[in-house]
Order: C-alpha cells, then structure tokens, then sequence
C-alpha cells in the first residue's frame, strides 16, 4: 500500500474522478436527474457512472488541478441560470492494478473529506463540464486517513460526513448529517461496480469513454474517487455559493462524536474549525 499524500501536491499524478448518484436523492435535489434520463444501470440504486475532474497531462481544461484545502474561486462568468454549489463527500485513494490495459484491482489506500464543488447550469453535455474551471474548484482534506481494505469493518465504516456554510457570521448546516454506510454502493459491491465502469463506460450522454482517458494518462498508477454527496438540508438545497462565504467539511468518527459535539466544536473554536476534533478528516474553504 503507498504511503499517505503528505501535501496536495502529492496528488498531481492520480488521476480523479467521482461517482455520480450514489446517494439517494441527491440528483433530484441537485436538479441533475433529467441529465441522466437515458442511461440504464443494473438495478434502480445503481450509481448512474463515474466522471473525471482531473486528467494528469490532459491538454484541456481537465488537466488542470483543482485540488485546494483553503479555497474556492468562484467563477469569472458565471450564466444567469447557473449557480454554484458544494457537496459533501469521502473521497477514497487507491492503487491501481492493470493487466492487458485493464483495471484488475483497486487497492484502497487513504480517505478524506472532500468537496466537489459543481457548477448548477442547464445544458452541459458532460458531468465533467462542471467539475473543474480551474485552480482551486475543488477541495480535499490535507488529512487523509488510512484504509487498510475497502469491506465491512473498515476504518471508513464509523464515519459520518458533516457539512456548515457559514455567511453573515451565521453558521447553517449545509448537507444532512449521513453515515457513509447510507451510500447506496459501498464496500465490495462499489468496488466492483467501480473497475467494470472503468474498463466498459462509453462515452454516451453525460458520461465518458473511461478506458480511453485511462489510456490517454499512461495508465497512472493511483486514481482517488469521490464516492457521492449526500443530500442538502433544506437551507443546503436552495442557498447557493457566493463570494465570502465559508464551508466547513467534517468526516468524524461517530463513536467518538456526536453530530452536535460537532457543530458545538465548529461555534465555539477561536478560528472556527473542527481541526483539533480526534478521529477526523476536516476541510474549511473560503469561497473567494
């Protein structure tokens, strides 16, 4: 297994990439589902695919990192119709096994918390059209914590993801409090379903030829996966991203702490953060 990312920079070699729906409800609220309208899956709870956000050397807009832990820059021209929202996630680092140009395994490796962070606008053709418009449009914990295999009984499984916006000094839970165990593919199944998208998805409606971008990055030796937001508060749903604002991303251990503990630690910290909380994976970005 390698060794955990020590900074982000670390990570300019891994190829990205996230789930899309493997959380109920989530699209819905999103406004995502009619994107999705003519893809067909295995059975209804199926993920509808995987897309990339960040392609190692890619010649494109994809190419270029968009991993930050201290900010979001908010899009230079934004449409009238299009807003900007955060999601609160894990993302999982893993090895890669390859064998006749096919993904054979995946190794798990590390976890954080992490925020894909999408443009809301009507009409892309592809989910990766609004993933990455540059430097610093996602983010990931600098904490990654380790996974020592991706089954029932994994450091992952006691995780709970928490989510705050905080705007006009006022903190408001963003994402519902959710055990990553409320994925809808998890463990072995995800995994699975995971190395059969890589080597078969085509590019067909809002999803792309994966084996090909595989191919296109030299086959890199780890990819890091975001395996799905979880659904917005009531506030998360209908209040979107602008500048000035502040999020707070939390992956905490629930035997540890309790959803409260947690927004009572995120209030009443001097700088406002969950850092110091055991057990856990933070991220707190500044939308700028």
């Amino acid at each position: 297994m390698s060794a955990l990312p020590r900074t982000l920079n670390d990570l300019k070699e891994v190829l990205c990439l996230g789930v899309a729906g493997n959380f109920a409800g989530h699209l819905e609220q999103a406004g995502e589902t009619p994107d999705f309208v003519n893809v067909t899956t295995q059975e209804a709870k199926a993920p509808k695919g995987l897309f990339p956000y960040y392609i190692p050397h890619h010649p494109g807009i994809l190419g270029c990192f968009p991993l930050s832990a201290s900010e979001i820059i908010y899009p230079k021209s934004l449409a009238e119709n299009a807003h900007l929202q955060a999601e609160p996630e894990v993302c999982v680092l893993f090895d890669v096994t390859y064998q006749a140009h096919q993904v054979t395994e995946l190794t798990p490796c590390a976890f954080a918390v992490f925020n894909d962070c999408s443009i809301r606008k009507p009409g892309a053709k592809k989910i990766s059209d609004k993933k990455n418009w540059g430097v610093a449009t996602k983010g990931v914990s600098k904490t990654f914590m380790p996974l020592s295999h991706f089954e029932a009984g994994c450091e992952l499984d006691v995780m709970h993801i928490a989510s705050f916006l905080k705007r006009d000094g006022q903190f408001h839970a963003y994402g519902k409090d959710s055990s990553v165990l409320t994925y809808s593919y998890f463990h072995g199944q995800l995994k699975a379903w995971m190395i059969h998208q890589l080597n078969e998805q085509t590019d067909f409606g809002p999803l792309e030829n994966l084996s090909d971008i595989i191919q296109a990055a030299n086959q890199p030796s780890q990819m890091m996966v975001s395996l799905g937001a979880t659904t917005y508060t009531e506030y998360g749903e209908t209040v979107f991203l602008a500048p000035g604002d502040e999020i707070f991303f939390c992956a905490y251990d629930s035997t540890q702490h309790s959803a409260e503990a947690v927004f009572q630690h995120l209030c009443e910290s001097d700088q406002h953060t969950t850092e110091c909380l055991p057990g856990s994976s933070t991220l707190h970005q500044k939308i700028v």
